[in-house]
């Protein structure tokens, strides 16, 4: 349970396992961020592949550890846990191909979002359930999906989407059988791995520099956001009713 590191020749591989449905923990996302940074300073790694075991790639923040801890700590936490994985992922040295399989909710939109090219398994969905937690965030990273609209329409029903949808507006590169999506995501790294490390970090650095959002910046303007709906108490009672498995009463 946790993380695990390997690199086979010049591609690094980073799985996330953290049953039961890959929800991460405050420091969970730390120590994501901390070894994707670490990955793409290592000068032998052209490339890094970021995948997950289990029955999904990435459910988002874990809500109960939210909920179980006093006060407003879990919530800053997570909101900067999220912040600094996603951010790490954008501006890793490398290429980052994300291997998404089961579903790809929440913070794992962020991650996949920010990541350079995405490989997904057939019958994988993609969604922004946050406003069914009293939450916003990663619409910054979901736009970088899907168009204008349709990230809309995602964010307020809370639906999510087929990989396939995906892949027809072109940011999914590939949809393959579940058995073929480690192979497939380590064929492009290899591709990339075969130029020149030193063009390849550049490339990647200047790709970053002619993005139209900055989205870090837009990223952390949504959190704000955030905050004001845990301040009301809306986002509490959502939680909770996450939690205890029931639908939320709301006041407002």
């Amino acid at each position: 349970m946790g993380f695990t590191v390997t690199t086979t020749g010049a591609v690094a591989e980073l799985v996330m396992d953290h049953p039961p449905v890959n929800a991460l923990t405050v420091a969970g996302w730390f120590e994501l961020a901390d070894l994707v940074t670490a990955i793409g300073r290592n000068q032998e790694v052209g490339a890094l592949v970021l995948r997950a075991e289990g029955r999904g790639f990435n459910a988002g923040v874990d809500i109960k550890e939210m909920q179980q801890t006093e006060g407003f700590d879990a919530l800053v936490g997570a909101n900067r846990g999220c912040y600094a994985a996603f951010k790490a992922v954008y501006e890793c040295e490398v290429p980052v191909i994300a291997a998404v399989h089961g579903y790809c909710l929440g913070g794992g939109i962020g991650l996949v979002g920010n990541s350079d090219v995405i490989v997904a398994a057939e019958g994988t969905r993609f969604g922004l359930p946050e406003v069914n937690q009293g939450a916003l965030g990663a619409a910054t990273h979901l736009a970088r999906l899907v168009p204008q609209h349709a990230m809309r329409e995602m964010v307020y029903t809370a639906k999510d989407i087929d990989a396939s949808v995906l892949h027809g507006w072109g940011s999914v590169s590939r949809v393959v059988p579940l058995d073929d999506l480690r192979d497939t995501a380590f064929g492009i790294a290899e591709v990339i791995c075969s130029k020149s490390r030193y063009v390849i970090r550049r490339a990647k650095e200047s790709l970053n520099g002619i993005d139209p959002i900055d989205v870090n910046r837009s990223y952390r303007y949504e959190q704000g956001f955030t905050f004001e709906l845990n301040l009301s108490g809306v986002s509490d009672e959502a939680r909770d009713a996450f939690v205890e498995k029931r639908d939320p009463g709301y006041s407002r």
